[in-house]
C-alpha cells in the first residue's frame, strides 16, 4: 500500500493562511488581534473558533520547536543559538499574555455551555487549571527559566573527554561501559564521571537559580509548597501527592528486591567481590557486548522492519519518517544530549532526536522515540489542537509498550541468542529503573518541601534515597561521583516532577506486554485504539481503552514483576 495512504497530505487550515510567515513578534501578534475580534454568535461559531486558535497557536508553536530542534542538534552553533533564545526571550513573553486572553475568551463564551459536555470536558478542565495558575507576574521568571534550561543543555552537550587518543562526548564513552575488559571499563567511567564533577558547581549553581524561581513561581500563583502547585502545573486531575507517595512506597518492598536480586547474580557471574559503578552495564557473562550496528542508516532500516512487523501500517508510518527527514539519529560534538520526539504542531508531523553510538540500547531508544511518533500521528487528524497532546503519563505508554513490543523482533540486528539477550537485558533495565524513578521522584519532592535546604543537605538526602531505593553497587572511593550522580538526570534540572511519570506508564506498557505474551494482536489493536484517542479522554480511560489499569499499589505491581522473573528465567543462557 502506498504511504499515502498512511500519512494524510498536509493539513490545509481553514482560517490562516497557509504560507504566513510568524517569525517576529511583529508579524505574530497581528493575527492574535485579529482572532480575538472574530464574531462568535453561536455555539457552532465558538468551535470555528477554537479551530482557528489552534491553527494559530500549532503555527507559532511549530515555529518555536523548529528553533529548538536546530539549537539541540547544534548547540556549538551560535546563530542557532541566538535564534532559540531569541523566540523564548522576546516572542514567548508577549506571546503568552495574548493566549491567556485567547483562552478566557473561550472560558467567558456564553455559548460554551452549548457544547457536547462529554467531548469538551478533558478541554474544558485543563484551560480552567491554566487559567487558575496563570500570572503575567511570572512572565519574566518562565523567560529566565527557559534561559537557564538552555544552559544546562550547552554545559551538557560541551562536556568530553580524551580517551584512546581521540576526544569523544560522553555519550561516545557510553560503549566502554561493556567491554569486557574491567580495566577499560573502570578507566572509561573515571573519566566521565572526573569530567562531569569538573562542572559541579556550576550545574549545583545553575539549579539552585532554577529552584529559587520556581518557588517564586509557584509562590505568584498563590501555593505555599511547589509541590501543590507542580502537581497543578503538570495537570494531575488523576492522582495526587498521596499516590506518588504510594508508589515510591510499592516499588521499594516489591521491585527494589527483585533488582538486588538482579545485581547479586550479575555480582556472582563476574566472579568480583563487588559490583562497582563500572561494572553495571557490562555483560555478566563475559560476552563482548551486543553491536547491532554501526552506521545509524542501518540502525533505522532494521527499526523499520521491526515496525513492520509489530503492524504493517506503523512499518510504513517510520518509512515515511524517513523519506522526509524526521530523524536525527547520529552522535556528535555539539549536539544536546538525551533522546526525545518533539512535534512539528502545524504539519502534525513527529521529529525524533538521539545519539547513537552504536549500542543495544540505542536500537530500544529508537523504537521507544518510534512509539511516541506513531502516537503523534494516530491522532492527527482530530480537529481540536489540544487533543492532539496526551497527559505525559500515558504518552510514555505509547513509547514503552513499543520497546516491549518490537523486543520481540530484533532479528534485523540480531541471531536468536543475541535477541534473547537482548530481551533478557531490556526486561532488567525495567526492573532496575524503576527504583531509579523512584529516587528521582522522591528527590524532587524532598527539594521542594524542603526550600531552605543548603547544597550539603541535598546531597545527604540524595544518599539516604540511593540507600533506599538504590542496589548493591559499592561507591568506595567515588563518593563525591555519587552525591553529584543526579546531575546527569536531566528532568531534574529542566522538567521538575517530570519522571514518576514513566513509572506510571511503565506499568501500563508491562499490563500490554504481559498480555502480547499470549495474545499479541489483541494487545497491538488495543494499543493502537488507545493511542487515537490523544487527550480526548480522562487518564484512567486511556489506560483503560488500552485494556490496561491506572494505579499504583502493590497489588498492581507485585504480578507485573512475578512475569518479568518467569520470562527472565525462560531467557537465561
Amino acid at each position: 500500500m502506498a504511504i499515502s495512504n498512511y500519512i494524510p497530505p498536509k493539513f490545509p487550515h481553514e482560517w490562516l493562511p497557509e504560507k504566513v510567515e510568524l517569525k517576529t513578534w511583529e508579524q505574530i501578534e497581528p493575527w492574535y488581534r485579529q482572532l480575538l475580534a472574530m464574531p462568535i454568535a453561536s455555539a457552532s461559531d465558538l468551535e470555528r473558533w477554537l479551530v482557528a486558535a489552534g491553527e494559530l497557536n500549532s503555527a507559532v508553536g511549530q515555529e518555536g520547536v523548529e528553533r529548538y530542534v536546530a539549537m539541540t542538534c547544534q548547540t556549538d552553533d551560535p546563530e542557532r543559538e541566538a535564534a532559540y533564545l531569541s523566540f523564548i526571550r522576546d516572542i514567548e513573553p508577549q506571546l503568552k499574555p495574548l493566549q491567556n486572553e485567547v483562552r478566557n475568551r473561550y472560558l467567558d463564551s456564553p455559548f460554551r455551555m452549548q457544547l457536547d459536555a462529554n467531548r469538551y470536558a478533558v478541554f474544558n478542565r485543563a484551560l480552567e487549571n491554566r487559567r487558575a495558575l496563570y500570572r503575567e507576574a511570572n512572565i519574566p521568571r518562565e523567560t529566565r527559566l527557559a534561559e537557564l534550561d538552555q544552559q544546562y543543555q550547552k554545559t551538557m552537550g560541551a562536556m568530553t573527554v580524551s580517551f584512546q587518543g581521540q576526544e569523544r562526548t560522553l555519550a561516545q564513552m557510553a560503549p566502554f561501559l561493556e567491554e569486557t575488559d574491567r580495566s577499560v571499563r573502570q578507566t572509561a567511567w573515571e573519566l566521565a564521571a572526573s569530567r562531569r564533577l569538573q562542572d559541579k558547581d556550576a550545574l549545583d549553581d545553575l539549579f539552585d537559580q532554577m529552584m529559587a524561581l520556581r518557588i517564586e513561581v509557584a509562590r505568584e500563583a498563590g501555593f505555599t509548597s511547589y509541590v501543590d502547585f507542580a502537581f497543578r502545573q503538570r495537570e494531575r486531575f488523576d492522582y495526587g501527592i498521596d499516590d506518588a507517595l504510594k508508589f515510591h512506597s510499592a516499588v521499594e518492598h516489591v521491585v527494589v528486591p527483585l533488582a538486588r536480586k538482579i545485581q547479586q547474580e550479575h555480582t556472582a557471574a563476574l566472579g568480583v567481590p563487588a559490583l562497582r559503578p563500572w561494572d553495571t552495564a557490562v555483560d555478566p557473562l563475559g560476552r563482548p557486548p551486543l553491536k547491532p550496528f554501526v552506521d545509524v542508516s542501518r540502525l533505522a532500516e532494521g527499526a523499520e522492519t521491526i515496525f513492520r512487523e509489530v503492524d504493517p501500517e506503523l512499518g510504513a508510518q517510520f518509512a515515511f519518517l524517513r523519506s522526509q527527514g524526521l530523524l536525527d539519529l547520529a552522535n556528535r560534538k555539539g549536539k544536546a544530549p538525551g533522546g526525545y520526539q518533539t512535534t512539528f504542531e502545524d504539519d502534525r508531523l513527529p521529529f525524533i532526536f538521539m545519539n547513537a553510538v552504536g549500542l543495544d540500547g540505542d536500537v530500544r531508544t529508537l523504537l521507544h522515540e518510534g512509539g511516541h511518533a506513531f502516537h503523534t500521528l494516530a491522532c492527527r487528524g482530530e480537529p481540536l489542537a489540544a487533543y492532539r497532546e496526551s497527559p505525559l503519563e500515558f504518552c510514555e505508554v505509547a513509547s514503552m509498550t513499543m520497546e516491549l513490543f518490537g523486543a520481540r523482533n530484533l532479528h534485523p540486528f540480531y541471531d536468536q541468542a543475541e535477541a534473547d539477550r537482548s530481551n533478557r537485558k531490556l526486561l532488567e533495565g525495567i526492573v532496575l529503573i524503576l527504583p531509579w524513578i523512584a529516587t528521582v521522584d522522591a528527590f524532587q519532592h524532598w527539594i521542594y518541601t524542603h526550600p531552605g535546604h543548603t547544597r550539603d543537605d541535598r546531597r545527604t538526602a540524595w544518599r539516604s534515597l540511593i540507600d533506599r531505593f538504590g542496589g548493591i553497587v559499592d561507591w568506595s572511593g567515588y563518593e563525591e561521583a555519587r552525591d553529584h550522580s543526579w546531575h546527569r538526570q536531566l528532568h531534574i534540572f529542566l522538567y521538575p516532577f517530570y519522571y514518576i511519570e514513566y513509572g506510571i506508564a511503565q506499568l501500563g506498557a508491562l499490563q500490554l506486554w504481559r498480555r502480547g505474551l499470549t495474545d499479541r494482536a489483541g494487545a497491538v489493536a488495543d494499543y493502537r485504539r488507545a493511542l487515537s484517542l490523544g487527550g480526548s479522554r480522562p487518564l484512567p480511560e486511556l489506560f483503560g481503552a488500552a485494556g490496561t489499569r491506572f494505579g499504583f499499589d502493590e497489588e498492581l505491581i507485585a504480578p507485573l514483576m512475578t512475569a518479568i522473573g518467569q520470562e527472565l528465567e525462560r531467557l537465561a543462557p
